[in-house]
Parts: C-alpha cells; sequence; structure tokens
C-alpha cells in the first residue's frame, strides 16, 4: 500500500524547542524553592503533557497541589517565551517542501498543549504544509492513546496503514503501532535509538531528507 500522508510529533521531531521548555520551567521551578535542572535533563521530562513534565522535574513525593501550583506559573512564562530559542532543525523546510511537492499530505500531533503548538507551527515552520495540527484538547487522550493520530487520517481523507507517523521518543513509537500506523524514528530528537527500537520503531532516520527518500522508494515498489 503507498504511503499516502506523514504525521509529525512537534517537540524533537520538527522542532529542538528543548531550551524554550527548559528555561520556562526552570524559572517556575525556582520561584517555587525548587533546584533549576541542565537543559539536556529536559529530554527525558518531556513527551507526556506539560503536567506530567512538571511531575518529573519536581521531587519524587512532591504534593500535587504544589505540582498544580509549579504548573500554573511553567504555563503563564511558556505561553510568552515558546518561540524565544525554538528553531525548526536542519533540512525539516527543505524536507517538507520536498513532500508538498509529491503530493504527499502532512499534519502535526503533539501533546504540548493546543495553542502553542499551532503558534509554533505557523511562526517557526509556517503552517501551510500541513492539513491538521493538533496540540492537546480537552476530552481528546494523550498520546499513546491513538485517537488524535486517527482523527487526523480521517481529516485527511487517508487509512491509518497510509500513514508514516514520524516521532523522536518511545512514546511516539507505541502511538504509531497503536494506531495502525508506520512507526518512524527521528534519531536526531530527544531521545535515543534503543528507546525507539524497544518500542517498535519499523525504520528510523538519521536526518529529516531520509524520510523524503523513504517514502519515494515505499511508493516506487508498492
Amino acid at each position: 500500500m503507498n504511503i499516502k500522508a506523514v504525521i509529525f510529533d512537534l517537540d524533537g521531531t520538527l522542532v529542538d524547542s528543548l531550551e524554550d521548555l527548559a528555561d520556562s520551567a526552570n524559572e517556575a521551578l525556582v520561584k517555587h524553592g525548587f533546584s533549576s535542572h541542565p537543559t539536556h535533563a529536559y529530554k527525558k521530562f518531556v513527551g507526556n503533557g506539560v503536567r506530567q513534565l512538571m511531575k518529573n522535574a519536581t521531587p519524587a513525593g512532591t504534593p500535587e497541589t504544589i505540582i498544580d501550583s509549579v504548573l500554573a506559573d511553567y504555563r503563564i512564562i511558556y505561553n510568552n517565551n515558546y518561540t524565544n530559542k525554538t528553531r525548526p532543525y536542519d533540512n525539516i523546510p527543505e524536507m517538507l517542501e520536498k513532500l508538498k511537492a509529491s503530493g504527499i499530505k502532512m499534519a502535526v500531533c503533539s501533546n504540548k498543549p493546543h495553542r502553542p503548538t499551532t503558534e509554533i507551527v505557523e511562526y517557526v515552520i509556517g503552517k501551510e504544509y500541513f492539513e491538521v495540527i493538533f496540540g492537546e484538547r480537552e476530552g481528546i487522550p494523550r498520546k499513546p492513546d491513538p485517537a488524535a493520530l486517527l482523527e487526523a487520517a480521517g481529516l485527511m481523507g487517508v487509512e491509518p496503514a497510509e500513514v508514516i507517523y514520524l516521532g523522536d521518543s518511545g512514546g511516539d513509537m507505541i502511538s504509531s503501532r497503536n494506531a495502525g500506523m508506520y512507526a518512524a524514528g527521528a534519531l536526531w530528537g530527544f531521545r535515543d535509538r534503543a528507546e525507539l527500537e524497544e518500542c517498535g520503531s519499523q525504520v528510523l532516520f538519521s536526518q529529516p531528507l531520509q524520510l523524503v527518500e523513504f517514502i519515494e522508494e515505499h511508493n516506487l515498489k508498492g
């Protein structure tokens, strides 16, 4: 079956947002008397929604009410700073142009809250490439539940088996498999090869333009 669409994760896949995430989280933590973390530590903290991010960043056993307070401040800080340092990874713009020119449909599906997801796509990448842009939305379960991925595929008019889902974490690979999509791992992102392989990746790319080559070869054979 030919590949007709690609759904992308956002953080660690299309954009390197780690510094903005870390800066904002550290500011919120310090405000509440907690220690900050080095930027690289946030590679393991992110990926499962902002509340889990704050839970990961605070000491084990921190009361839920305190986590709620830190999270509230984080949201305010991050919403004012999420395009300060966030940029597309190398070759992402070229990859998107080539996919668009070849008629591949594209979408974004992230566990990041919906507003920063849509605005980062618009101001950092360009929303003209995507038919669907989803962040975390009320009433829709977060990945690895496949609901958002399947909704995006439906809106693009493609079957799950015709979709590659490209992400950088084990959770993304599980999400893709749960949705019946082709699980592709981005090795330039926040997590490592071992995690992607352990969670069911079917192909791994070391740089974005390999995705274009893979689709071309797959569709030529198919």
